[in-house]
């Protein structure tokens, strides 16, 4: 599934739509490079979860938890390396009831489990004020139910 987003707010609106399919226990891997976009997204995701705090990146953190009916667990691995990402107990914060919003998901994806919503962001034209291209994929029935569910929420454009 491909969208294109042209302002942050409309990146925020997407978040607003992903979080309404979205139950306890899964997990989304944010991908794109820097400025992509991809913490305004968690910021939608977190809105739409009912959290009205502070969203931000946990770049230098690692991980921000924001409480709510669905507790959320935000992570940045851009700077992990090696066995840290184990170091921070990734797996038991799979294994409970929040939702898992992963930026940089590729920098250890031996670990992560093999089913996720995978979220692509990619810019136009190498321009960080132009639109972006979002493209959505699910791995495992699951999060193939999933897209399923977004592709009646989400306008494509198409």
């Amino acid at each position: 599934m491909q969208i294109n987003i042209a302002t942050d707010e409309d990146m925020q609106q997407l978040g607003w739509q992903i979080a309404s399919v979205l139950e306890k226990g899964d997990v989304l891997y944010l991908n794109g490079e820097l400025g992509a976009g991809k913490t305004t997204l968690a910021r939608g995701i977190a809105r739409g979860l009912g959290f009205k705090g502070r969203v931000s990146s946990p770049t230098f953190t690692l991980m921000n938890v924001y409480p709510g009916a669905k507790e959320i667990f935000h992570f940045d691995l851009y700077r992990l390396q090696g066995n840290e990402l184990e170091d921070l107990g990734w797996e038991d914060y799979v294994e409970k009831d929040g939702v898992c919003l992963v930026e940089w998901p590729l920098v250890a994806d031996r670990i992560f489990p093999g089913e996720a919503l995978i979220v692509r962001i990619d810019l136009v034209d190498e321009d960080y004020d132009r639109e972006r291209q979002v493209s959505i994929s699910g791995v495992g029935k699951r999060y193939l139910q999933k897209l399923e569910e977004l592709k009646k929420v989400v306008n494509t454009g198409h």
